[in-house]
């Protein structure tokens, strides 16, 4: 099932941004070393419930941050939330990184390490328990969060799909 995903305008929102990582690299050339850095950000809305992420590269840290952020309201999507927590437990997997969510009661919080916090508080999900399972690397367990939130379904697009009614399910 191929989903279509609508452009998501970033003037309409308030975005927070969030530095996930940020990683030094050096390039070998003739006449010595070219360092640069790469910087993976994390942008959302907590109130809409809407998030990205983005990676930049430049010779300063600053400016990479600053071409992060610009490359995740590129790509920023609408997470479906069920008030205070996720509708359904979901697995998203990118690469060898894999992060499994399941929704948690009223009071619980956000139980996630670094990077897939990161994703979460920025899609303004308050209560969800995380396990980040596989790769380490912040680049594939961000992608693999990404891709869990976007496996989310509400009640009315699974009695769609299932030609039901929202009260038959």
């Amino acid at each position: 099932m191929v989903t279509v995903v609508k452009r998501i305008d970033p003037a309409a929102l308030t975005l927070k941004d969030q530095v996930v990582a940020i990683n030094r690299v050096t390039k070998v050339v003739k006449g010595g070393k070219n360092l640069s850095f790469s910087a993976l950000v994390v942008v959302g809305d907590p109130e809409q419930n809407i998030v990205g992420y983005g990676t930049g590269k430049a010779r300063e840290v600053p400016a990479a941050i600053r071409k992060g952020i610009e490359a995740a309201k590129k790509n920023l999507v609408k997470v479906n939330t069920k008030k205070m927590t996720i509708p359904h437990t979901v697995l998203g997997r990118f690469g060898a990184g894999q992060v499994l969510l399941k929704p948690a009661p009223e009071g619980t919080g956000v139980i996630a390490g670094g990077p897939v916090r990161a994703v979460i508080q920025a899609a303004g999900i308050p209560n969800v328990l995380t396990k980040s399972l596989g790769s380490a690397n912040p680049h594939n367990v961000v992608k693999a969060t990404m891709d869990a939130l976007m496996q989310l379904r509400d009640r009315e697009e699974v009695a769609k799909a299932r030609g039901k009614t929202v009260e038959e399910l």
